[in-house]
């Protein structure tokens, strides 16, 4: 009844709300898988249709040589917006990245894909939201089992 009472904060009555939307105060581990599934659907599409760079990033080295000493230069390409139509993004290959990114975000916090600007957004709050989503999953999964 705390998210109902007027007297208290509103903050607190918002994170309250969403605790109960989210994971059904840790009761409803469903719930809570569902909104870690949906979550990591939406950053995959989004991943997707502006994230991934429309080419692989390569790398590129350069050297001289002169008499006995060398100097090597390594320089990257620059991520490239994918442009064209949204539909000729859907591909299985943008899929996979995809897909390599979001779980890499959620579970094992690193990924070495280079993104384009909406992806590196997209992966930071990714990494935010759904590792918070499994916690209440995994919470709400505990509490199942326990009782």
């Amino acid at each position: 009844m705390r998210r109902h009472d007027t007297k208290r904060p509103r903050a607190e009555r918002s994170l309250l709300s969403v605790y109960w939307a989210v994971s059904g105060y840790g009761l409803r581990a469903s719930r809570a898988f569902g909104w870690l599934l949906g979550s990591m659907a939406a950053t995959v599409l989004v991943m997707m249709l502006w994230g991934v760079p429309k080419d692989a990033v390569k790398a590129e080295s350069s050297g001289r040589l002169i008499g006995q000493s060398t100097s090597m230069t390594n320089d990257t390409t620059t991520p490239v917006n994918p442009d064209g139509p949204l539909g000729q993004r859907l591909t299985s290959q943008r899929f996979e990245k995809s897909m390599r990114v979001v779980i890499n975000s959620v579970v094992f916090r690193s990924s070495s894909q280079e993104l384009t600007t909406v992806g590196t957004y997209a992966e930071m709050l990714s990494r935010l939201v759904e590792p918070a989503m499994l916690g209440l999953a995994a919470l709400a999964a505990r509490g199942r089992v326990k009782r």
